[in-house]
């Protein structure tokens, strides 16, 4: 097509060239002709660098054309191959018909470490030990019409025990929760173990005997504030014990503003249990900082009660990689014809990411699952997080002489990927008046060493 162009033009510049003389008539009429013939041939050899040039431009737009149609198949082939892997995920992890849905899940972790005391204490929760800390499967989806279910199953210690068994109903803001799941105790407790920055929670989460119960709960979400509220009985193991005819009301409130990309959390518990003369004494004590001892060096013994009564505070900000926890609370025990001991525990925790672009998760009023940026196994290395704790927790008061903990930690927590970790704790326990005496010391420090590797799906 553009080789038909050049010639035309040449053709008409020809034709001008050749009949023009042959009416010339005169001599000036010949140098007329000659200066329109120059002029002419001017013209045409830039239009012919013009073709050339128009020329150059299709053949250019050509392979453009042809990248651009390379890049879109390429594309389209990713987006397929992309769309099937996801299919399979999701096939595999749930299946839906009709509202109807069923969702495994479940964790793994396995510590090891030890617990070094002073010589002259001798008990067999010191030195090496390991054990599997949690050992989890489970299933939640939804029912239709609002409802939904969760049961989750615990296989740890060579035992099996139900941890979560709720059926839920949404509407809105609103949730209903009937069956055994926390009870609303605060930011520490309610965080999963997965999404913790140290191994074990603060130690009043154990002294005061947080844990789930059976009851019936509900929820109101509007806007950055949240209202819980339940009335629950006793935890499903021990619904055969003295315990059984126990009950507790629980509530909390939770303001959760985010301002710009900073995440506040500030929140108040409130929970009070009736022993209802069948479980007549309660015990309030607390591990080393590590599960995998069952020594306690300090612990209240048991305490002839009637009631107990808490109160609980608790604070978080997430800014960037940065966070900081802060949560106190104050337990009440009501004794019949004695005075009534109250007991304090509460920690101040600090943490920051050291690789780029990763940030502590936050969702439902807790914390939640960190998603490193840069993942192993995608040209990075994970999430690496360092932390710091203050954990204090006083079970001294009105007579009963429990101990005073005093505990300083440190952890790093390594994150491959989302859902695999790896934690490194160290804690200096430093204890005043504890139950375990050292020789005739009951003032005296514990140390703790541990690691975890634990994953969950």
């Amino acid at each position: 097509m553009n080789k038909t162009l050049r010639i035309s033009a040449f053709a008409a510049a020809v034709t001008l060239g050749w009949a023009a003389p042959v009416h010339a008539q005169t001599a000036s009429d010949a140098e007329a002709l000659r200066a329109e013939m120059a002029a002419m041939r001017q013209q045409m050899a830039a239009m012919a660098a013009k073709i050339d040039a128009l020329e150059g431009e299709l053949d250019a737009t050509e392979v453009k054309a042809e990248q651009a149609t390379l890049a879109a198949t390429n594309a389209t082939q990713a987006a397929a191959a992309a769309s099937e892997v996801k299919s399979e995920v999701k096939v595999a992890e749930l299946e839906k018909s009709g509202g109807w849905s069923f969702k495994p899940f479940g964790r793994l972790m396995v510590d090891a470490g030890t617990v070094n005391a002073p010589d002259s204490i001798v008990d067999d929760g010191l030195g090496f030990a390991n054990e599997v800390r949690r050992a989890r499967i489970g299933v939640t989806g939804e029912l239709g019409g609002g409802f939904g279910y969760k049961t989750e199953l615990e296989f740890a210690d060579n035992d099996a025990e139900i941890t979560d068994a709720i059926i839920t109903y949404k509407d809105g803001g609103a949730t209903i929760s009937v069956g055994q799941h926390n009870n609303f105790q605060g930011l520490e407790e309610l965080t999963s173990s997965r999404f913790i920055s140290f191994m074990e929670r603060a130690a009043f989460t154990d002294a005061f005997g947080f844990k789930r119960r059976i009851g019936v709960s509900g929820q109101f979400k509007t806007g950055d504030a949240t209202i819980q509220a339940g009335i629950f009985t006793n935890n499903i193991d021990d619904l055969s014990s003295d315990e059984d005819n126990s009950y507790s009301l629980d509530g909390r409130f939770v303001y959760a503003p985010k301002i710009g990309e900073t995440q506040l959390h500030l929140g108040a518990s409130a929970h009070y249990r009736d022993l209802n003369d069948a479980a007549n004494s309660v015990r309030y004590r607390a591990r080393p900082s590590v599960h995998f001892t069952d020594t306690r060096f300090i612990n209240t013994g048991n305490i002839d009660a009637t009631s107990e009564t808490g109160f609980g505070l608790e604070g978080a900000v997430i800014a960037g990689p940065f966070h900081a926890q802060a949560e106190g609370y104050w337990q009440t025990v009501s004794r019949p014809g004695l005075d009534n001991p109250t007991f304090f525990g509460g920690a101040v925790e600090a943490g920051v990411y050291l690789t780029k672009g990763d940030t502590r998760g936050y969702k439902g009023n807790k914390f939640d699952r960190n998603k490193p940026k840069n993942p192993v196994g995608s040209g990075g290395m994970g999430a690496v997080q360092l932390n710091v704790r203050y954990d204090y927790l006083d079970l001294v008061d009105a007579g009963i002489v429990g101990g005073m903990q005093n505990a300083y930690a440190a952890s790093l927590v390594w994150s491959p990927t989302a859902n695999t970790r790896l934690t490194v704790n160290y804690t200096r326990n430093e204890y005043d008046m504890a139950d375990i005496a050292a020789g005739l010391d009951t003032d005296y420090n514990v140390n703790t060493f541990a690691v975890r590797a634990g994953f969950d799906f």
